[in-house]
């Protein structure tokens, strides 16, 4: 859909905003907030993290993440002030505050100096669209590469925003209200369906490796709970007979001085997070399953290749003899442990009890068979997961385009903005 421009435009003044609409005014942001520096004095507000999704409430009893020493030196958020993060102006973000709380006395709190004679929700889509199209960046000052590009108070005060008549402001803040709803609704979509893909991928592939691909072929009880019955001609065997078990641990200086290298680290995540380099790890050599023993990624199991390093969050499988194949394996151990993780049972995965699992083993020709099965259904699943996470994509650019144009001035809204709030 395409959007009708203002008749005239001026040149703004400004280099990044370029030309507006001939009525709209140009204002600093020393002109249009005050900001406040209100410490807290005690205990038992809420603690806001201010990310680029908006303001959050930080779960300090988690212990999770930074936690401060004395949260009662922490600075006050009222409900409808302003608050950003101004340490951070690459990942950072600005939001409103819903009701009271504290934030970090390094973020910036601001109020309206004429809170009457403005849209509240227009101003906070300017610094939205400000952090999102990083336009703060060229003012900033402090070391980028360690994620500290900080907005200084003399450099916010001077910057400039455009500020159309109070009814423009209104009616923009509605549009994009609605519209980013809609297209907010639409992204939603593409994700529950990369999830209940990746759920239908999951199901698909446990079912392979413990029932088979024969739907006709005699079955019996395996006795374990997670497995259920299982073709009657498959064995079902313990880890440790199957593997020997290692765990990663810190290598020595001596290790790494008789071992240059760097080589792959791989630690709980992902098939491919191998960052290079030595140090807290035991070099590995050959073909391994590794596991992932607890945390957030307990029981992901993956199969590594070479030469390696491998933190100690993992734990590693080196074949014993040919009963069964790394890539059969792989997938066997994976729903075994997924199904811990799911219910709860031995959320630690360690040693001890990776060796007690009990795993199906099929004949050979059956293990390649379900093998290549389950690499037809992932080669799918990915790419359909890709072309969903396209399509998230494309729609997150038209959802920062769209407010860009339209708090910018490039298009006019003010006949498609709902007649209440024009």
């Amino acid at each position: 859909m395409s959007f009708p421009r203002y008749p005239k435009y001026k040149d703004s003044g400004v280099e990044w905003l370029g030309e507006v609409p001939e009525h709209w005014e140009v204002s600093k942001l020393r002109r249009l907030f005050e900001i406040q520096k209100r410490i807290a004095g005690v205990l038992g507000y809420d603690v806001f993290s201010i990310t680029q999704n908006g303001i959050r409430v930080k779960d300090i009893e988690s212990n999770e993440g930074q936690q401060a020493m004395d949260y009662s030196k922490y600075q006050l958020v009222h409900a409808g002030d302003f608050a950003m993060n101004p340490m951070d102006l690459i990942t950072g973000g600005a939001d409103i505050a819903k009701y009271t709380g504290v934030t970090s006395p390094d973020y910036r709190v601001c109020t309206l100096k004429q809170a009457s004679e403005h849209s509240d929700r227009f101003l906070l889509y300017l610094f939205q669209n400000a952090y999102r199209r990083r336009l703060f960046y060229p003012f900033g000052q402090g070391s980028s590469q360690l994620g500290r590009w900080r907005l200084p108070r003399q450099q916010f005060n001077s910057f400039s925003f455009p500020l159309p008549p109070k009814s423009e402001q209104h009616a923009i803040a509605a549009f994009l209200d609605r519209e980013t709803a809609k297209i907010d609704a639409l992204i939603a979509e593409q994700q529950r369906l990369i999830e209940l893909l990746q759920e239908k991928r999951q199901a698909v592939i446990s079912h392979a490796v413990t029932k088979g691909l024969n739907p006709d072929a005699p079955m019996k009880d395996s006795g374990i709970e997670w497995l259920g019955e299982v073709p009657a001609h498959w064995n079902i065997m313990p880890v440790w007979l199957l593997f020997e078990l290692g765990r990663g641990r810190v290598i020595s200086h001596n290790e790494i001085a008789d071992n240059p290298g760097p080589y792959p680290v791989y630690s709980s995540q992902t098939q491919n997070d191998g960052a290079m380099g030595q140090i807290g790890t035991f070099d590995y050599d050959g073909d391994y399953l590794t596991w992932t023993t607890d945390g957030a990624h307990a029981g992901t199991v993956f199969q590594r290749r070479g030469r390696f390093n491998c933190t100690n969050v993992c734990g590693t499988l080196k074949a014993r003899s040919n009963m069964v194949s790394l890539d059969y394996a792989c997938r066997a151990i994976q729903s075994a442990t997924g199904y811990f993780v799911r219910h709860d049972i031995n959320p630690k995965l360690m040693n001890n009890v990776m060796s007690g699992i009990r795993i199906p083993v099929p004949p050979d020709e059956e293990q390649a068979g379900i093998v290549s099965r389950v690499a037809e259904l992932v080669e799918t699943a990915e790419r359909l997961s890709a072309e969903m996470g396209k399509a998230i994509f494309l729609l997150q650019e038209r959802r920062s385009a769209l407010i860009s144009a339209a708090v910018t001035g490039q298009i006019d809204v003010r006949s498609l903005a709902p007649k209440e709030a024009a």
